[in-house]
Parts: structure tokens; C-alpha cells; sequence
């Protein structure tokens, strides 16, 4: 037993030393992790580093969003202040077909009523009835929603508001950044269009132009966007200042252009091109004291909001698209052939034809008028004229004019993609040629740029169409257009004599331009005629030519210059010149009584803006700046005013205000025809004008119910 017991008091004590030993080692082991891991964690945060992976970055993405902020683009308006081009949204429509989709409350959220959806969207997008019942119940059982092509996309807020407030089950929508051109077909190609991209990296969508002005300008109008750090944890979110940057909004730009001149060219450029059907037309007033470019639009055009008409004609005619100009050249010849000592106007050639190197220059009347005079001969628009002065200058001496009018040279307007036109100038044919304007490339804009030195006693102006670009938060300007001389090409009295002389053109029983008078005012211009060079030579007929003219009013001092184009009419149904003379006139009336001298005498000031004020209270506003309200419906509240407030007029201006409800035709007696073309765009109806000044008649009575693009007819006198 003794034995026994010694033997359990030492396995005892083996026993408890082995503990303390195993104490020892989980003691010692306990230490060095945390030794280790202590030291990793001090690392970790001094370093704020695991595996090349950084502690902070990934916390930030955890906790931290950047959120992109959106810069607004800028503004475009006319020289007065009224709106050409802001951003908008535009909105898609889709139908949800998937029956599963359904409210908390069980309630449907897909189209249920498929004959009255199609019914009702018919009203409001261009599909039929029929075809939107067709692609509602054509698609696959599966399929969770559909879309209605181009027809249910690009739709304006309206349409929108419209749409919705029909309460269809199932119709919903996406939205985009978008521009609106309130003024629809309205200097399309020079103002241009913003459309919406998206940035692939931040997923953001922003406006971005890609012609005319809004590509030109783009930095300035687009702005900078910013960014917002914002810290997010459960419950709460708040912005971090310190690593934010807010946007900088694009800069607002003010163009040359006079809303009320442009508005009636493009209804005249309209009615040109329906009556004549040509290939292409361009029409631009500039002022011969500035240079501005104060109207200007062409044809195939486009309407700038709807994309309507964009695919005919993508090039910007006024500064891409080089021609031979005919005889609107005979200006530089004649001018370069006084200012260099050759002229003689009294002096008389045989007319009809004259051979050079073997090579024969005819009139446009190959038979001539006989021996006449050079005097006679310009009026008379005559080729071999021309061809005589370039021979007597001596081909040396015209190329340097020519050089010194600054053709074959870009105007440098700043727009995308301008051609500097060329000639061809190596044979004395070819000199002789270029005198009448064939063989030689011009713009529209080039010849503006040259015809100022004409208008303006020698000096040769730079065409621009910029008035300025404003910082709209500092009220900064950043750019001003100004007047720009850069040459003298001619002298004072060169210029004066050769204005005189295109007095005759106009006013001379003999002349080409006889169309083209303006009661009240001397005009001087020419006309032009040229046939299309092909690769068998140039064209014939009458269709297949290049019309002209280009007019200056008042001719002893002209306050604007006007130029159009007519390129291959395929109707002709009267005299060319009168065709032609339906723009001129009408639109120089118009720029005229709004000149600069009108109105120093007339008092200007600023349209006050009642937009959400009562009906009578907006008329009393307008009528104490000395406006003339026209209200448009029986509506309580103005909700629309054109032109828009804040914006410069002369004193006795319409100002139209659009209340809503039921809509009655006014009384336009005494109305100009601006006034009818605006009243008419504002109201969605078609309007036909017959006569010039103001109106007297007009086919639908006052007092009758306007219905959506109902027609009238106007006559003024």
C-alpha cells in the first residue's frame, strides 16, 4: 500500500509538472500570436495596406460615393435676347407587357386595355391606331416591354404631360437630356444642333454639338462638369466639400441674327423653294456697316428640334459648298477695272462674241447687242464686256484684285469644314473666263466678304455672325464680335462709282434686275447666271443653271446687303429674276424699317416678362412699356409669352401672350406679315401670304375657332 501510494503521489507531481510545462509552451504560443498579430495590425494601420490592396481606397468605395454633376449648356439667342437654342428633356415612351409586373398593392403596371392604349397614344404620336394595336399585341408572350420606333421617341414635355395625364395602365418612359430650338426650321445649319452623348467610363449623358455654331462653340457652351464626394453610411449621407468641385455651366451665346428678319426669310425660302423645286438655294443679309450677318437660312433645310429634313442635306451651303457665281463676278471686274485706270464706260466693243487664243467667249445673248457701250454692257450682263476689261488689265493685274477681294482664300467664320474655292488661271481663256465668274469657286460668305468693300467705300469687312458669348453667373462678357476691316481692295470713290453703275442694272429699261425695285428706296445689285461645269462640259437650259442676284439698299449708302442663290430650278413658271425678287424684296422692306436709324428714333426697350400673371394684369404690363398685347385664348394666366421677357423690341411691337383654353382667330388688319408668320407658328396653323406691307383681307373671320393646322390666306398691301 505504501508502495502503491508513493507511486500515485509521484504520477501526481510528474502530472502537475507536465501541466505547468504545457502552460508554459500555450503561454509562450499565446504571446507570439499576439506579438505577430499585433505587429500586423500596427502595419496595417500605419500603412493602411494588405496584399497591395489599399485599407482607405477600399473604405472610401464603401462608404464614399462620386457622383458626377452635370454642367448646364448654354443658351443661344438672337442679337436682341430672344431664345434660339436651351436644353430640354425629351422622353421615350415604352409599353410594359409582362403581367407580373404589379404594385404592393397588387394593383397592374402593364398595359391591360390594349384597344384603348392604342387609341389613345394614336392621338399623340405619329402611328396609326392600328399599328400601335398591332405591335401591343404582336410581340411574344415573354417579351417584358415594348417600344414604338422613331414615332414614340424624341417626344416633347407636352406630349409627355399629355400622355400622362391620360392615365393609361402600363405606359411609362425614359428620359434624355435633349436641345430645343423653339423656333423650329430657323437658321438650321448655321445655329446647328446639340445631341446627347453618353460618357462610357461615368455612364453620364451630356449635350454635344456636332454642327454649325453649337460644334463651333462647343467648349464654351458646354461647360465643366463637377464632382460631389459624398460620405454614406446607414441612416445618413452628407457631402464631402473638401474633394468637391462644382460645375462650371457653359457660357451663354448672343448671335448677329434679328428673329423677326429670319422668320420671315425662311417663310419667303420656303415659298421659294415650293414654287421653283431646285437642287439648292441660300439666302444671307448682312449689314454694310458691320459686317454682321443679321439673316441667313438655305435650302434643303431641316427643322433643328424634330431632325425633320436633316438627311437631304447635311453640308452648311453657306460655307462648304464652292460654285461658279456667273456674272455677280462682273462687280469685282468692273470695280478692279475703275480703281486700276481701265475703264472706260463709254468706250464701245462689238457684243455677242470675242475670240481669245482661238477661243470663243460668248454673250448670253450669242447674236449681242450690237456696238454698245461698257457702261451698257454691265447692265446688260454682258460676258464679253468682261472678258475685254480682263484683256485691257491685263491678267497680272485682275489676279491681284481678285487676291486683294480675298477669294480663293476661307473667310475663316470659325464654322466646320468652310472651303477656300479655287479657279483655274493658267490659259488667257481661263483669265478671261474667271472676269464672268466661270472657272472660279466662291461661297456664299466669300462673296459677302468681298461685296461689303462695294457697300462700305472700299473696305472689305469680315462677315461675322458672333454679337458675344456672356459668362451667365459673372454676367462676364468672354468674346464680343466686332467690326473688322481686313483690306482696302478698292478706294472711297471706286466704290462709289461701281454702286452707281448697278443703279442701272436695276432702273435701265435694258437691265437685268428690273425686278428688283423697292418703293421708297434706290437699289443697286446684279444679277447672276451660271451654268454647272460638268465633265463634258458646261450645262444648258435654263434648269440646269445657277441663278443669282445680290442686291444693297439704300445704292448711295447701303445699310444692307443681300445676297440669294437659286441652283437648278426645276419648276419655272415665270421670269427667274421675279422669283428671286419674292425674297429680296419683302425681307429688305422688312431689315430696312428696323435699321439702325429707325431706330435711334424709335424708342427700344425691354418686353416685361408675365408669364403666370393674370390675363388683364399682363395686358395692362405690356401696354405701360408702350407694346401691343395680342392675347391668345380665354385662358386666366398667361402661360407663354413670345417674344420672351427681359428681351429687347422697338415700342409698338406685338407681344403675343398664350393664355390656353379655346383659341379664336383675331382680326389681323394692319398686321405685318412677321406678325402673321408668327401668330400662325404659335398657333399650329398654315397661313398663305398674297401681296407685301401690311395686312388688309384675311380668309377666316375673327371671332372663329382656331382648329389644329387649319389654313389661312392673308392678303396685304
Amino acid at each position: 500500500m505504501n508502495n502503491s501510494k508513493k507511486r500515485l503521489q509521484g504520477g501526481k507531481k510528474k502530472l502537475g509538472q507536465n501541466s505547468r510545462q504545457v502552460g508554459k509552451i500555450f503561454l509562450i504560443a499565446v504571446s507570439v500570436i499576439f506579438v505577430v498579430l499585433g505587429s500586423r495590425f500596427l502595419y496595417v494601420a500605419t500603412f493602411k495596406n494588405v496584399k497591395g490592396h489599399n485599407l482607405t481606397s477600399a473604405t472610401r468605395k464603401i462608404y464614399m460615393q462620386t457622383q458626377v454633376v452635370s454642367a448646364k449648356r448654354g443658351n443661344i439667342y438672337d442679337e436682341n435676347g430672344v431664345l434660339l437654342a436651351e436644353n430640354t428633356n425629351t422622353y421615350t415612351v415604352y409599353a410594359v407587357l409582362n403581367k407580373q409586373q404589379k404594385t404592393t398593392a397588387g394593383k397592374p403596371m402593364y398595359v391591360t386595355n390594349k384597344r384603348k392604349t392604342a387609341k389613345v397614344l394614336a392621338k399623340y404620336i405619329d402611328l396609326s391606331e392600328k399599328k400601335i394595336y398591332k405591335i401591343l399585341t404582336s410581340a411574344n408572350k415573354k417579351t417584358f416591354q415594348v417600344e414604338f420606333g422613331n414615332a414614340g421617341s424624341n417626344l416633347s414635355i407636352e406630349t409627355h404631360d399629355k400622355i400622362v395625364a391620360s392615365k393609361l395602365t402600363g405606359i411609362s418612359f425614359t428620359k434624355q437630356p435633349a436641345r430645343l430650338y423653339p423656333n423650329g426650321t430657323f437658321a438650321s445649319h448655321l445655329i446647328g444642333i446639340a445631341q446627347s452623348t453618353t460618357n462610357t467610363k461615368t455612364g453620364t449623358s451630356s449635350l454635344t454639338g456636332i454642327m454649325g455654331i453649337e460644334k463651333q462653340l462647343n467648349k464654351f457652351l458646354a461647360g465643366k462638369n463637377g464632382i460631389k464626394e459624398v460620405r454614406a453610411t446607414p441612416g445618413y449621407s452628407i457631402e464631402d466639400k473638401t474633394k468637391s468641385t462644382a460645375a462650371k455651366n457653359g457660357d451663354d451665346v448672343y448671335t448677329t441674327l434679328d428673329s423677326k428678319l429670319q422668320t420671315l426669310l425662311e417663310s419667303e425660302m420656303t415659298s421659294l423653294q415650293k414654287s421653283t423645286d431646285p437642287v439648292s438655294a441660300t439666302a444671307m443679309v448682312m449689314d454694310a456697316k458691320t459686317g454682321a450677318i443679321v439673316a441667313a437660312t438655305q435650302r434643303p433645310t431641316f427643322d433643328a428640334t424634330t431632325k425633320s429634313g436633316i438627311s437631304k442635306m447635311w453640308q452648311n451651303l453657306l460655307v462648304e459648298s464652292a460654285y461658279e457665281p456667273g456674272s455677280t463676278m462682273k462687280v469685282m471686274t468692273v470695280a478692279s477695272a475703275i480703281n486700276s485706270g481701265n475703264w472706260h464706260p463709254n468706250a464701245l466693243y462689238q457684243s455677242g462674241t470675242y475670240l481669245i487664243d482661238g477661243q470663243k467667249v460668248t454673250d448670253w445673248n450669242s447674236s449681242g447687242w450690237g456696238m454698245i457701250s461698257y457702261r451698257q454692257g454691265l447692265a446688260r450682263s454682258s460676258n464679253v464686256a468682261m472678258a475685254h476689261l480682263e484683256q485691257t488689265m491685263g491678267a497680272q493685274t485682275w489676279k491681284k484684285y481678285l487676291t486683294a477681294f480675298h477669294f480663293n482664300k476661307s473667310t475663316n467664320s470659325g464654322l466646320v469644314d468652310e472651303t477656300a474655292g479655287g479657279m483655274q488661271f493658267k490659259y488667257p481663256i481661263e483669265q478671261a473666263n474667271t472676269a464672268f465668274g466661270q472657272g472660279i469657286r466662291v461661297t456664299p460668305m466669300q462673296i459677302m466678304q468681298a461685296f461689303s468693300a462695294i457697300a462700305g467705300n472700299g473696305q472689305e469687312l469680315k462677315p461675322y455672325f458672333i454679337q458675344k458669348i456672356i459668362n451667365p453667373k459673372t454676367k462676364n462678357v468672354v468674346y464680343q464680335g466686332k467690326r473688322t476691316v481686313i483690306s482696302n481692295p478698292i478706294r472711297a470713290k471706286t466704290a462709289s462709282k461701281v454702286r452707281k453703275l448697278l443703279q442701272d442694272v436695276v432702273y435701265k429699261s435694258y437691265g437685268t434686275g428690273t425686278a428688283y425695285k423697292i418703293s421708297g428706296f434706290r437699289v443697286a445689285g446684279k444679277t447672276g447666271t451660271a451654268q454647272i461645269a460638268t465633265s463634258s462640259g458646261y450645262s444648258v437650259g435654263d434648269e440646269n443653271v445657277i441663278h443669282s442676284w445680290v442686291g444693297m439698299v439704300p445704292a448711295n449708302k447701303p445699310k444692307y446687303v443681300m445676297y440669294i442663290t437659286l441652283n437648278q430650278p426645276k419648276k419655272i413658271t415665270q421670269v427667274v429674276t421675279k422669283s428671286i425678287a419674292s425674297v429680296f424684296k419683302p425681307v429688305m422692306e422688312q431689315a430696312l424699317k428696323t435699321d439702325s436709324s429707325h431706330r435711334s428714333a424709335t424708342a427700344i426697350k425691354r418686353v416685361p416678362t408675365v408669364n403666370n400673371l393674370g390675363a388683364t394684369e399682363s395686358v395692362t404690363t405690356i401696354k405701360a412699356k408702350k407694346f401691343v398685347p395680342v392675347v391668345i385664348g380665354d385662358g386666366s394666366k398667361v402661360k407663354k409669352q413670345f417674344p420672351s421677357g427681359q428681351t429687347q423690341q422697338l415700342t409698338g411691337q406685338r407681344i403675343f401672350l398664350y393664355t390656353g383654353g379655346n383659341i379664336t382667330m383675331p382680326s389681323m388688319t394692319g398686321w405685318s406679315k412677321n406678325d402673321v408668320l408668327t401668330y400662325a407658328k404659335l398657333n399650329g396653323i398654315t397661313v398663305k401670304t398674297v401681296g407685301s406691307g401690311y395686312v388688309y383681307k384675311q380668309s377666316v373671320n375673327s371671332g372663329t375657332a382656331i382648329e389644329h393646322k387649319m389654313s389661312v390666306t392673308v392678303k396685304l398691301k
